[in-house]
């Protein structure tokens, strides 16, 4: 007999190594999930199937959940896909074990080669299943751990679990979904992907399967309802239904056989909830096929209908059936039968109804915020499901969700409250920043509370539905804050087309299954090594997971939608071409990656891997060479023609990106693509790819400075031209001059139709990487990038002239151009700080992380809680966020709240008339709690600190202010420059100072900081580390 315990509850892996299988090598394809399954015998393992033996499964048909039933025979199927034998699905009639007549079954096997019975797995739902209750009553099993637990299971091997059968590995789930989640848990571990169909993941071969003699109990997850939204269909996932699907009686074929292979996924992603397409106002869910919403239910699935669709219907079934406007105050004597009858035709089935109501199309109800109406509303609904589903069903008993999106938040902040047993889904701001979550005074709600958070959105200050544009740690650090903050019942996330978005959806749903397995900050880099194992195999799980987190965290920078030429800076800090570097850097190594693993394995890299690298720096590539013409053409260069073409090769090459993923494996994913991207002029999508705008330089005539052209890093200008000479940025033995290190540079190039022979002179002590060259008309550009031997330069500030010429003359009014380089000569004091940060070229720049030392209070916080910092890893847009710990801290002040130090050494003074201007690059979080406003406080050494609040919400429902450009940006960017005084004896020049960085509220998410005196020139990123 085996007992069941909490003492047993959740062996991990690491228990079985110490315990006995110390060389066995056990691989977990299960994500963070414990191990029951090997493919090696071990000491009391139960070989369940292998090349020659059939795995038996027994579930009790008769009796047990249809859905139970059905994943029984998909892991029969699944066992197929990793040995090549299929399992066999038996019925247990009483005491009689039969063939499974069940039409979901594929029972034969999928080889010719005649197979013999291998071991059992019987499975089955606590007080359904005939098998499993006898299980338990005889001591067989015991179950405390998992009865009356929301979707909990347990497995374990037990030894004569029925008659004829020695031994059998055992799933009981304590009701249906526990039961299907333990089911799954298996085809998960044996090395079935979630995605083998979704994504075209190639099972993991084996030739054996065992059970390992292990109990697992795995316990209700954290969030009861995982779900997600199709939405913002067209063109893509539309234009894949028409032509695969054929078209319902009202649109497309949103039918039965597509939602299967939805509501499949959802189940192996351990989800269980959907608002199905149909808020775009093109597809009806219950309508468009009737057999949509009994199979939702079959399978399992809980159904419930979008923020704007209430009372479970869609909202083009108001168009199709409805009887004048969408009004209430004037209407509704029309829309209460109207709703009446959907609330009829979900009864049946599991559903979470959604509450209240807004306008037609995605829109406000009214102009003005009007919480009386909305109240009626809210309790004429609720008079409708009492007398729907009957006396005898307590109102509060049916699952109601209010979800206060957009304006909706407005009728909450103004008042307006529901019965408590009405869940609170709280949205984010259609941008990845939760707008609010619970305070101390709601967490006992017994609806409780939710979130509702968006991968895909179409609207203002632009769409974003194209490809993956979502930073995984952005999504745990804000998830993980509304687990802290007892947002628990709903988790909701907006999919978009789905297809695109698999990696940012399972790891939503891995958090929402069992946050406590990804409960720290390092957690993201963990699951995506652990995803990449899962997917395409162990041996290219670290280099792959690199891959994935460097394109994260380059798509967390501005959203693809929102790039265009002027993003970022061609001629500061190098800029440009140090993120285009990136991208082409991880392009390569992708495809690299690409050529090298197995074929089988190829389309599933392609769609979630190489696609989404390769696309991405494409588009990088066109808009930053489109930028690059313009600025070529302002001067004169011959280049300006390559960069055009460069341009449009690109644009050419986004167009076979497409063409390649939308007819991979012979078309199966056509027009999944289509979604335009190049080309926004507004919030909305293009209805056609469209470049950006070029010029074209006339290389048959030459310029009227001749043929020779120079120029500066930081400057537009060129020379020679009306003024001979140009002037560079100083440079000091500090000087960082831009992205990645690089020295200060000058380009060279040819303006007309002569080869030309160009020579540098300079002094001795200014080394550049090249003297002399020749430029035929369509040569390439020539950059030479300048150094300077410090010791032969005198103390203080000098220049240094650099003469370039050439071997054609400069036109009727030009000369031979001349560089200025200023010079200047410092140093810090032998005692500064080691790792400390000095200023050069006018600035101090700072990545968050980077601190010297982080000062705990002397007296901690009154509740006792303990206060500190943590990074974010990969967070944000340069290098990493620094977050305060724990999310549920209470407001922090400057006296008894950790702070951050980062010391550096300056030069320049700062008086009243030139301030040091001090720029904070912070995460885009919004205030989650309306009495805490998101705060910081800065402070230069014993100065007294400056406390800096920077979002500021704004009344009945709307934006923060500034927010706009807050999510284009990807990061708010707090300002201060009174932080130093104007007295001399707070000059920051020559002396060694220590900046201060209090976060006054959990969600303050520092990222970068850097200190202006002068010498900053505009960028996106702002100035490298200095």
């Amino acid at each position: 007999m085996v007992s069941l315990s909490h003492h047993h509850m959740m062996i991990p892996l690491l228990l079985l190594l110490v315990c006995g299988y110390m060389t066995l090598p056990v691989v977990v394809y299960g994500i963070g999930q414990s191990s029951t399954i090997a493919f090696v015998s071990s000491a009391d393992s139960l070989l369940l199937g292998d090349d020659r033996h059939s795995v038996q499964l027994i579930v009790d048909e008769e009796n047990d959940w249809k859905g139970v039933v059905r994943v029984v025979n998909d892991l029969a199927l699944d066992f197929g896909r990793v040995t090549g034998l299929n399992g066999t699905v038996s019925s247990l009639n009483g005491s009689v074990i039969s063939p499974s007549p069940s039409s979901w079954s594929s029972s034969s096997s999928s080889s010719s080669i005649k197979a013999d019975k291998g071991g059992v797995i019987i499975a089955g739902t606590l007080g359904k299943s005939s098998i499993i209750d006898k299980l338990v009553s005889s001591g067989k099993i015991k179950v405390d751990g998992v009865r009356g637990q929301w979707e909990a299971f347990t497995s374990a091997l037990v030894f004569n679990p029925i008659p004829g059968i020695q031994q059998a590995l055992i799933i009981a789930g304590n009701d249906k979904r526990g039961t299907i989640f333990g089911l799954y848990d298996i085809s998960e571990q044996i090395g079935v992907s979630p995605w083998y169909w979704w994504a075209d993941v190639a099972p993991t071969l084996h030739k054996s399967i065992y059970a390992l003699n292990t109990i697992k109990l795995q316990p209700s997850p954290s969030i009861k309802y995982r779900g997600l939204f199709l939405n913002d269909n067209a063109p893509a996932l539309t234009g894949w239904i028409n032509a695969k699907y054929p078209p319902s009686p009202y649109g497309a074929g949103y039918d039965s056989r597509f939602y299967s292979h939805v509501f499949e996924l959802l189940l192996r992603l351990r989800a269980n909830y959907i608002w199905p397409a149909g808020a775009d106002w093109g597809q009806a869910f219950f309508i468009d096929d009737p057999l949509n919403q009994p199979l939702a239910d079959e399978y399992g699935i809980v159904m419930g209908t979008s923020h704007t669709e209430p009372m479970v219907r869609a909202t083009d079934e108001w168009a199709l059936f409805g009887h004048g406007p969408w009004d209430w105050s004037t209407n509704n004597a029309s829309i209460i039968p109207f709703m009446r009858e959907g609330a009829m035709r979900a009864h049946p089935y599991e559903n979470v109804i959604t509450m209240g109501m807004r306008g037609t199309g995605d829109t406000a109800m009214s102009p003005t915020i009007q919480p009386k109406l909305l109240e009626d509303i809210v309790n004429t609904q609720r008079q409708i499901l009492q007398d729907v589903y009957g006396p005898n069903v307590p109102i509060n008993k049916i699952p109601q969700m209010w979800c206060l999106y957009k304006e909706v938040q407005g009728y909450y902040e103004q008042g307006m409250r529901v019965p408590d047993d009405i869940i609170l889904l709280w949205a984010d701001d259609n941008f990845g920043n939760i707008r609010r979550l619970p305070i101390e005074t709601e967490y006992n709600r017994t609806g409780g509370a939710c979130v509702y958070y968006l991968f895909d959105y179409v609207g203002g200050p632009r769409n974003y539905k194209w490809i993956n544009t979502v930073q995984l740690q952005r999504t745990w650090e804000q998830m993980h804050l509304a687990y802290e903050r007892q947002a628990r019942t709903i988790w909701m996330v907006n999919v978009g087309d789905l297809k695109p978005l698999e990696i940012p959806t399972h790891h939503f749903f891995d958090l929402a299954y069992d946050i406590t397995l990804w409960d720290d900050a390092k957690s993201v880099s963990r699951w995506l090594t652990l995803w990449v194992a899962q997917q395409f195999g162990q041996e290219y799980a670290q280099s792959t997971a690199d891959l994935l987190t460097q394109y994260s965290m380059l798509v967390g920078r501005r959203r693809f939608e929102l790039i265009d030429q002027n993003t970022y800076s061609i001629i500061n800090y190098n800029e440009a071409d140090y993120v285009l570097g990136q991208w082409t850097r991880l392009s390569m190594t992708a495809e690299t990656q690409y050529r090298g693993i197995p074929k089988s394995r190829q389309a599933a890299f392609f769609e979630m891997v190489l696609h989404p690298i390769q696309a991405g720096a494409n588009l990088h590539d066109i808009y930053i060479s489109a930028a690059k013409n313009n600025l070529y053409a302002a001067q004169g260069r011959n280049s300006a023609n390559d960069m055009a073409q460069r341009m449009l090769d690109g644009f050419d090459r986004d167009y076979d990106l497409t063409d390649q993923y939308n007819t991979i494996l012979g078309g199966k994913w056509e027009h999944m693509m289509d979604q335009t991207h190049i080309g926004y002029t507004y919030w909305n999508q293009p209805i056609r790819q469209a470049t950006p705008p070029v010029q074209y330089i006339q290389r048959r005539e030459r310029a009227l400075t001749g043929d020779l052209g120079v120029s500066v890093e930081g400057k537009t200008a060129s020379i020679p031209a009306a003024a001979n000479a140009i002037l560079m940025m100083p440079v000091d033995p500090y000087f960082q001059g831009s992205s990645g290190g690089h020295k200060p540079y000058i380009d060279i190039y040819n303006t007309g139709t002569n080869r030309i022979t160009w020579t540098i002179q300079a002094p001795p002590y200014i080394i550049i990487t090249q003297y002399s060259g020749t430029l035929a008309p369509k040569d390439a550009d020539v950059r030479v990038f300048i150094d300077v031997n410090w010791s032969s330069v005198p103390l203080g500030s000098s220049s240094a002239t650099i003469n370039i010429s050439s071997s054609t003359d400069y036109g009727t009014q030009s000369k031979a151009p001349q560089v200025i380089l200023p010079l200047i000569k410092r140093s810090v004091p032998d005692n500064f700080t080691l790792g400390g940060f000095v200023e050069s070229d006018g600035h101090i720049s700072i990545e968050a992380e980077h601190w010297s030392r982080i000062i705990s209070p002397s007296s901690p916080n009154p509740d006792g809680v303990v206060v500190s910092y943590d990074i974010l890893p990969s967070f944000g847009r340069t290098l990493s966020g620094v977050a305060l710990v724990p999310g549920t801290a209470p407001s922090q002040t400057i006296q008894t709240g950790p702070h951050i130090e980062y010391d550096f050494y300056s030069f320049t003074a700062t008086t009243s008339s030139h301030p040091a201007n001090i720029s904070v690059v912070l995460g885009s979080s919004l205030n989650m709690n309306p009495g805490r406003p998101l705060k910081y406080a800065i402070g230069i050494d014993n100065l007294p600190p400056k406390t800096v609040q920077y979002v500021f919400d704004q009344p009945a429902g709307q934006m923060p202010v500034d927010w706009d450009n807050a999510v284009s940006n990807a990061a708010w960017i707090g300002q201060s420059s009174e932080v130093i005084s104007s007295s001399s004896s707070s000059s920051l020049m020559g002396q060694h100072h220590t900046l201060k960085l209090w976060a006054l509220e959990p969600g303050v998410i520092f990222q970068k900081v850097w200190i202006d005196m002068g010498g900053v020139r505009p960028s996106y990123l702002g100035p490298p580390e200095s």
